[in-house]
């Protein structure tokens, strides 16, 4: 057989949830990298996949032998690559290997598998068309902060993993965001103490603070802006677009001109824009 990698996703949590093309690739590949050797060496133990040689390829070496594990896979070798959980590269530097293998032009195959994010998704209860996925929220209060501003707008629903220990500041941080949306806190997908809770960030803070600790893999799915936030958000913009336009009609500006720039900072229409220039000047 000719060299390979193969990106293989594991489960979640249920063993029942291995594929067959997994499983099967597991057993036919010379080597196993993975994220964690004892995690896999586990789980290959419980599928009852036995003498196959592990290596370890985590986070703070992949990057360094990403171009070796290209080069044995061009020799001919078949290798396959698991992380602890769930499919490879989402969310974790199994991309990095993926790229080299490509940049290189040696045979990838991927493998559809288990992934936290899609079952998150779905599981949440949401009916938006459309998701962002963040991958894992930022550690620090300001960064989190700084995103989910940039993405008030989006029409979308947003997800997020996070760890267990930052779960509460989390919300904290959604909750000042966005204190009227919905949101879900999934948590050990497919596991024995599954758990979905919904409500706002509030409700989901005080629900979790009041537990004497919160465990697991944990992702975060958070509603699109719904009408309310719409209208809110409609009537700051206009707020703020006639402010704006006053200073620019004072800085001797055209109001075709002021429309331009105002429709281009407030991301609202031409025609919106152009009458609250007119408004601001017939107030000058």
């Amino acid at each position: 057989m000719s060299g390979k990698l193969i990106i293989c996703p594991t489960p979640l949590g249920n063993l029942g949830d291995m594929t067959l093309r997994a499983l099967e690739a597991l057993r036919a590949a010379d080597v196993v990298c993975a994220e964690d050797t004892r995690v896999t060496g586990k789980l290959l133990a419980a599928l009852g996949v036995e003498g196959k040689r592990l290596e370890r390829l985590d986070e703070n070496v992949i990057g360094q032998r990403a171009g070796s594990i290209v080069e044995r896979v061009l020799a001919g070798e078949v290798i396959a690559y698991c992380t602890d959980a769930g499919m490879p590269g989402v969310s974790d530097p199994g991309l990095r290997l993926v790229r080299a293998a490509r940049e290189a032009e040696a045979p990838v195959e991927v493998l559809p598998g288990p992934t936290a994010a899609a079952t998150a998704y779905v599981a949440s209860g949401c009916v938006d068309a459309n998701f962002y996925f963040g991958g894992f929220f930022p550690r620090k209060a300001n960064a989190r902060k700084e995103l989910l501003e940039s993405l008030r707008t989006l029409d979308a629903a947003l997800i997020f993993y996070e760890s267990p220990n930052r779960l509460v500041d989390a919300l904290k941080c959604i909750e000042g965001v966005y204190p009227h949306r919905t949101l879900a806190v999934c948590r050990e997908l497919t596991k024995l103490h599954e758990e979905v809770l919904r409500g706002t960030a509030l409700e989901l803070r005080e629900a979790l603070q009041a537990r004497a600790t919160v465990k697991g893999e944990i992702v975060i799915v958070i509603d699109a802006p719904g009408d309310a936030e719409r209208t809110e958000q409609a009537e700051t913009a206009q707020i703020g677009a006639a402010k704006r336009a006053a200073t620019l009609l004072g800085e001797g500006m055209r109001p075709k001109q002021v429309a331009r720039q105002l429709e281009e900072e407030f991301g609202i229409s031409r025609n919106e824009a152009y009458d609250i220039a007119l408004n601001a000047k017939n107030e000058i």
